[in-house]
């Protein structure tokens, strides 16, 4: 099965409520009845964001018998991590230069 897109990861990561199913998902697998319960909603609800999840690959489910488990996929974030950290490259602007840049100009406040 192919990657999700990144725009698959990051249409699953805008929902604030499956944002708080990773964060769940950061201590330990849980089942589906598990990660419901401190969700004011639905378990259909609850399940259909969790197939968003998965389809995203940040997901992995299981069955166990008779109950289906939930695990986190860190790989799904690998690459959205990689491109986010494309943006931390960027420095802020150089104050200093840009204030010499004026003053290079006769513009300055001082």
């Amino acid at each position: 099965m192919p990657a999700p897109s990144l725009d698959t990861v990051f249409a699953a990561l805008a929902d604030p409520t499956r944002r708080a199913i990773l964060s769940m998902l950061l201590e330990d697998d849980m089942a589906v009845t598990d990660v419901a319960a401190p969700f004011d909603v639905s378990l259909a609800a609850i399940s259909k964001h969790l197939g968003t999840l998965v389809r995203a690959g940040l997901v992995v489910q299981e069955r166990r018998g008779r109950v289906v488990w939930c695990k986190l996929d860190p790989d799904g974030l690998r690459e959205a991590g990689a491109f986010l950290q494309g943006f931390g490259r960027f420095e802020g602007p150089d104050w200093d230069r840009i204030e010499a840049l004026l003053e290079s100009y006769g513009i300055s406040e001082r």
